[in-house]
């Protein structure tokens, strides 16, 4: 996508009005906004756009389109793209929109749909919207954008790896309030960045339900995973053996140290959990194994049922010491979707019972829709090198150069 970095103004307005262009206004805006992005993000570079300068701190990487609504129509911006850190014009344009348009949405079908006109009135009274209207309650060019998000083709692999995790909504069905689940696969892409795969909604969150979600992530083009994390959600370990051949299964250690203290005395659970965060303060992969051995050993005498339970976690639980140390702290755990949970969370609370499923996606599908437009702006989650590593992994006992991969899940 090229952009005029620089504009001179007579001869631009000569050329527009030779070709006799129906939106000028339009193109006027179009120019002068992305001349004014142009010119802050030389700034930030300290630089002109293809100047050769030794004060320079940053470089242009090419430009990312954003549609912005103005009086004079949809005018569709160059987003200027920095090589290091990311570049937004917050004075120009607006954060999350979708998302606000879509619990703005939520609210008012709620309101069509019979819910009560008291807690329909709360709702609107956090949001601070003064009044509903008809324009407000049609949803369809959300649901478009969110159904186009959702649906689109994963072409940014290989997705190195994959975390999963399902959050729980309350909906009216049936003349009921009933549980949904709904589905949500982040994962790193091949830039390092990280990408949100995919939302669905299931009545359960069981074997066949991940089932169904996983095998429409690779008909979209998931490939190239080597490693899925995640609760230990039911079927979901088949799942993944039967969808992702050659992956390996992390179990986040966070979710499995809650598992495990379940089966001491509350008096003793500090003490065990300050011994289990002992195997993952250790520094290589020999080491880690060991610790993991040592621990179960310290608790055998005392705490039985506890050994035997982190002895049958051992290869769910160590998986992440196959990869470099660089990364452990990032494919260890779920706390990476955990946050992303939070941010849902806070929107969908909001809401608190759905009127429909098809609002549940809508809500969520914009909250995850933007999050993927920030997380595209900021720097890389992981480097190139180390996933260059990470696909290429010599273990002690090997042959020197030889490519070693996760263990494969059997279904």
């Amino acid at each position: 996508m090229a952009v005029n970095n620089s504009v001179d103004s007579a001869g631009w307005l000569a050329k527009q009005i030779e070709t006799d262009d129906p939106d000028l206004l339009r193109s006027m805006v179009k120019t002068m906004a992305e001349v004014l992005m142009s010119a802050e993000a030389d700034s930030l570079c300290g630089a002109a756009y293809g100047e050769r300068s030794g004060e320079r701190t940053n470089s242009r990487n090419g430009y990312r389109a954003r549609a912005w609504d103005t009086r004079a129509g949809t005018v569709e911006l160059a987003i200027p793209k920095l090589r290091q850190g990311s570049y937004f014009p917050s004075w120009l344009l607006e954060r999350r929109r979708r998302a606000e348009q879509a619990l703005i949405s939520v609210v008012a079908t709620s309101y069509l749909l019979g819910v009560s006109t008291r807690r329909v009135d709360k709702l609107v009274e956090q949001l601070g919207i003064t009044g509903i209207s008809k324009s407000q309650v049609s949803a369809k060019v959300l649901d478009e954008q969110v159904e186009a998000f959702r649906t689109r083709a994963l072409d940014g692999g290989p997705y190195a790896f994959v975390w999963l995790d399902a959050l729980t909504q309350k909906v009216r069905e049936g003349g009921r309030i009933v549980n949904v689940h709904a589905l949500v696969a982040t994962a790193v892409n091949a830039n390092g960045q990280r990408e949100i795969l995919g939302l669905d909604i299931t009545s359960r969150e069981d074997g066949a339900g991940w089932l169904a979600f996983l095998r429409g992530l690779v008909a979209r083009g998931l490939s190239g995973v080597q490693m899925v994390i995640s609760d230990a959600h039911s079927g979901l370990v088949e799942a993944i053996g039967a969808t992702l051949p050659g992956a390996s299964w992390q179990r986040c250690r966070t979710h499995y140290l809650r598992n495990l203290l379940t089966t001491v005395p509350k008096s003793a659970q500090p003490w065990v959990a300050t011994l289990v965060r002992t195997i993952f303060d250790q520094p290589t992969a020999e080491q880690v194994r060991a610790q993991h051995a040592w621990v179960i050993d310290a608790l055998a005498g005392k705490y039985p049922a506890a050994a035997d339970h982190l002895d049958q976690a051992r290869e769910d639980l160590l998986a992440f010491a196959q990869f470099p140390r660089e990364i452990w702290k990032q494919i260890w755990s779920n706390n990476p979707q955990e946050r992303l949970n939070k941010e849902i969370r806070r929107r969908t609370d909001v809401v608190g019972i759905f009127p429909d499923r098809a609002a549940i996606i809508r809500l969520v599908g914009a909250v995850l829709a933007e999050q993927t437009d920030e997380w595209t702006e900021a720097r890389r989650y992981m480097g190139l090198d180390v996933l260059a590593k990470a696909r290429l992994r010599v273990i002690p006992g090997d042959t020197p150069g030889q490519e070693h991969l996760p263990e494969t899940l059997t279904a």
